[in-house]
């Protein structure tokens, strides 16, 4: 099975006044086509930043990343931008949902950044796959916070990713609207799309394929 990103020798510095701060310490990993990955660890061990990185919204200091095994530059961000549009989706813990457009708007607004092209009834399906087929029209206030996470993750399917990029996506739900967010991913993921989740729920992890362990932006396990 291929890869769909690997990092190989990644470190990612930041600066803080005259301190540097190591987010990221020589990270390799690969995360094969189809799999579904969980990423954990403490607050402040690397997490996001590796999400970032692997995302390429983020730049490595040092080491290499590859998308479909093609080395990603760190160069254009318009290069940057369409590997993003065309391979992979995101879901936030925040849901940055524009509050004065509809629930399929919301999900549409991606392509008009990309090549994609879809008419309204293919945005029906996506929303229908989610089971938000009867809130089409409903603007993001007249939503519970799991719909509207779910609203999310169909904005992130819109471009047909090979991968979705999940940074604490149940982090504001309750537990019954997690465990729907949760199964969408699973049913996602049986369905062929990777997906790479950040948490720090351990038993959230334990559902994944695969657990990789952060601490001081070293992986441990």
């Amino acid at each position: 099975m291929s890869n769909i990103i690997t990092l190989d020798g990644v470190t990612k510095i930041y600066k803080r006044g005259i301190e540097e701060v190591h987010a990221l310490d020589g990270i390799s990993l690969s995360i094969a086509a189809g799999e579904y990955t969980a990423i954990c660890g403490p607050s402040g061990s690397g997490k996001t930043t590796l999400l970032n990185v692997a995302g390429c919204m983020d730049h490595p200091t040092a080491g290499r990343v590859f998308v479909e095994n093609q080395e990603v530059e760190a160069g254009s961000e318009a290069v940057l931008g369409e590997i993003r549009r065309s391979t992979i989706g995101f879901v936030f813990q925040q849901f940055f949902l524009i509050p004065t457009l509809t629930v399929q708007q919301n999900v549409a607004l991606p392509l008009l950044f990309s090549h994609h092209k879809k008419e309204e009834e293919e945005i029906a399906e996506i929303l229908r796959r989610v089971g938000l087929g009867h809130r089409m029209k409903h603007l993001p206030r007249e939503l519970s916070g799991g719909e509207m996470q779910r609203v999310a993750v169909a904005r992130s399917l819109v471009n047909d990713p090979k991968v979705i990029l999940a940074d604490e996506p149940t982090g504001n739900l309750d537990t019954k609207n997690a465990e729907a967010v949760i199964e969408l991913f699973e049913d996602l993921n049986s369905g062929g799309i990777a997906v790479i989740m950040v948490t720090h729920n351990t038993e959230l992890a334990k559902r994944c394929g695969k657990v990789v362990s952060l601490e001081d932006g070293k992986i441990i396990s």
